[in-house]
């Protein structure tokens, strides 16, 4: 795994951070911990574990944790994986396998012998509406379209333009990979209860984002 780096968002995890961090310690691939600068409670725990690249992100959100992170990745494959452990890493092994034919893998709480610890009523209704709207108007073979638990050819991604700074990233990193001609394919993955319990997405208000988002994306595509 060492043409692989885990890209790690870490806004406000001093809870999570370390507990998931040792979970990782011994995969061999090149770790960075996104954050903000001014976040140094987080940056403290971080103290007691070596061989973690803690990048200071310049601009504030989510996407922009990830397009900063993906920007300055070196290695020939980049992963997306949260820092509150809901995102199993012991996929990661097959997940990399698939990308050496394909060009992303998207992992799928929905795919068979999958399930999510984590997904509530109002997320899992949320995700298939946007997942539908992926599949019908950006012809997306993705069934999980907001768990944006990926792996990706490093320079593949950074020729998508990514800009979206919030929550919205996670649709438009598809479906401008799509779009670019890119083979996509989902492989499953449980997702497990977060370690600090406590979800950082408003479900109405990031998914009003991503909507938009969507809808701006299908105009820029028809183009």
């Amino acid at each position: 795994m060492k043409e692989l780096t885990l890209i790690i968002p870490a806004k406000k995890e001093a809870e999570s951070l370390p507990t998931f961090l040792r979970e990782i310690e011994n995969i061999d691939c090149h770790k960075m911990v996104v954050l903000q600068k001014e976040d140094t409670e987080t940056k403290n725990v971080l103290r007691n574990f070596h061989g973690i690249e803690i990048f200071e992100q310049i601009n504030n959100g989510y996407g922009n944790a990830l397009i900063e992170g993906i920007n300055n990745s070196k290695t020939k494959f980049s992963c997306i994986i949260n820092a509150d452990g809901s995102m199993d890493p012991k996929y990661l092994n097959s997940m990399l396998e698939n990308c050496v034919t394909k060009d992303f893998i998207f992992a799928s709480r929905y795919e068979k012998k999958a399930g999510s610890e984590d997904d509530t009523i109002i997320t899992y209704v949320g995700n298939r509406i946007f997942s539908f709207i992926g599949k019908i108007f950006f012809s997306l073979p993705l069934n999980d379209i907001l768990y944006t638990f990926v792996i990706g050819r490093t320079l593949q991604t950074k020729k998508l333009s990514l800009k979206q700074k919030d929550f919205s990233f996670c649709v438009e990193l598809p479906i401008k990979a799509c779009k670019s001609g890119y083979k996509l394919v989902t492989s499953k993955s449980n997702e497990r209860a977060r370690i600090g319990g406590r979800k950082k997405v408003n479900a109405l208000k990031d998914g009003l984002l991503i909507l938009i988002s969507m809808f701006k994306l299908f105009f820029k595509v028809k183009k």
